[in-house]
């Protein structure tokens, strides 16, 4: 079997399975929708931001908020195939830890970016906002869902029931959103918290969103886009040895250095 087919076979499953969960794509469809609208709506009457209404200044995070959620939750699928024995098959066969990885990463940014364009969709209402750059938020939108994606699966690395996902997933979630930039400037929050969000990849995924909708940014887009090539290349190598107990996976990539 070649690694093009393993990984079209993954994806295919993992898309199968998350069609077939029509209330979990239901609810990631309206949890960012719910947010815009009464987050939004509390937020705007007592926050005060530089150059246009607070609706306009969330959104970009609302779409990353779709991003996230959708990629990172559907690693659940991972934990489902430990849990029931399949992922021991897949982990034997001769496709290997890295294309099961590429697999599930492209599944989980598939269904993450679906959620996130449902968002962008609405921009016309909120933003005044050109072809251009609806074009480079498509450009975001995709490396943000790979991000999330990647997220997911080294949470779900070592995890063994779909109760504690169900447990760990939101307390890594909503930290990873809250200290984003996604619902306030960080430039306001207190040095130790604006520390821990520039170690925090969504912080770069929320910053590439309003580089691309044209709204003001914190960093600069070459960073941006380091920052998040950087950090998906880490946790898929931190997952992947996570996954692998025999360390096959990490033995490949070494190899394929020397």
């Amino acid at each position: 079997m070649s690694a093009i087919s393993a990984i079209h076979g993954i994806v295919a499953r993992d898309l199968q399975r998350a069609a077939r969960q029509k209330s979990r794509m239901l609810g990631g469809l309206a949890r960012p929708f719910i947010w815009l609208l009464l987050i939004g709506g509390g937020y705007g009457a007592i926050a005060r931001v530089d150059g246009g209404s607070y609706h306009a200044f969330v959104f970009p995070g609302v779409v990353a908020m779709a991003v996230l959620f959708g990629g990172m939750l559907t690693a659940i699928s991972t934990v489902y195939d430990r849990e029931f024995g399949m992922l021991r098959l897949m982990l034997a066969s001769p496709a290997g830890v890295g294309v099961i990885l590429a697999g599930r990463t492209l599944s989980a940014a598939l269904v993450g970016g679906l959620q996130g364009l449902a968002v962008l969709a609405c921009a016309p209402f909120l933003l005044d906002a050109t072809a251009g750059h609806y074009l480079a938020a498509l450009g975001a939108l995709s490396l943000s869902a790979v991000s999330s994606g990647a997220l997911g699966l080294l949470v779900a690395s070592r995890l063994r029931s779909v109760e504690n996902f169900a447990g760990v997933i939101n307390v890594v979630l909503f930290p990873l959103f809250f200290l984003s930039g996604a619902l306030y400037p960080l430039a306001g929050v207190p040095s130790a918290l604006r520390t821990v969000a520039r170690v925090n990849p969504v912080t770069y995924q929320v910053d590439l969103m309003r580089h691309a909708l044209g709204q003001g940014p914190e960093f600069g887009l070459t960073f941006d886009l380091l920052a998040l090539l950087g950090s998906s290349i880490l946790a898929l190598a931190l997952a992947g040895a996570l996954f692998d107990p025999e360390r096959r996976f990490l033995a490949s990539v070494g190899g394929a250095r020397r």
